[in-house]
């Protein structure tokens, strides 16, 4: 099993004629990224086929250009963190090869395929100043990762780096970095109503306005009306 093996199991089901609409889904700012026409719903049970391969084999197909060898490694990487039995050397080992190749994570599904269960998981024992810089990162992808990462705590009601990180984040000019702050501060606010009010009200005038609606969404119309929720741009 090795990363020839995933690229033909992918160029076996490629079809041309998907590629357009494939490609309406990478928003990367790579020029030399290709896309074979492979739908992500195939991607997936393609990388769940290969969930024992070797670091250095997923390396190497982060490696290629191709939109969806990229996806398929970046999936290998997010089945092989899912695993309860994992090893924490192991753990460790993603999360390395995750944040060494960050430069290949150039699209928002890459991060969100990932980021919660390779770099997440891995932090939930451990201190969390990786974020923060990742949060100051000239990368928008890596910003991206820093805020989508704690979906990890999210899902164990712990908000609060959530909600630090999207503050940071909050002037971020980057629109899948804003699309990032709307959606997992709306997650943290299932888990903490209060903590959401209190964000929003400290930073609804820096927000984006499409940041504002999705934070707010499951807000009731007296909690919106109270903050006054308005959007400087």
């Amino acid at each position: 099993m090795n990363s020839g093996d995933v690229i033909a199991a992918l160029e076996e089901v490629a079809d041309p004629t998907k590629i357009e609409y494939v490609a309406k889904f990478f928003r990367g700012d790579d020029p030399d990224t290709q896309v074979m026409g492979v739908p992500m719903p195939k991607v997936f049970p393609i990388a769940k086929m290969f969930t024992a391969l070797a670091l250095s084999e997923i390396d190497a197909l982060l490696d290629d250009p191709r939109y969806e060898v990229r996806m398929a490694a970046v999936s290998v990487m997010d089945f092989q963190a899912r695993r309860k039995r994992l090893s924490g050397e192991d753990r460790k080992a993603l999360f390395d090869l995750y944040l060494r190749r960050h430069d290949r994570l150039n699209n928002w599904d890459f991060v969100d395929r990932a980021a919660p269960n390779v770099i997440g998981e891995y932090l939930l024992d451990k201190g969390r100043s990786v974020l923060d810089r990742m949060a100051r990162s000239e990368n928008p992808h890596e910003r991206r990762t820093a805020l989508v990462s704690t979906f990890a705590f999210i899902r164990r009601g712990d908000v609060s780096d959530t909600f630090r990180i999207a503050g940071l984040l909050a002037d971020d000019e980057d629109t899948y970095v804003q699309k990032a702050i709307g959606s997992w501060t709306r997650e943290a606010g299932k888990k903490d109503p209060a903590a959401l009010i209190a964000f929003l009200n400290e930073y609804k005038e820096r927000l984006s306005r499409a940041t504002i609606t999705a934070a707010s969404k499951h807000l009731t119309s007296k909690q919106k009306e109270a903050l006054g929720l308005k959007a400087k741009r």
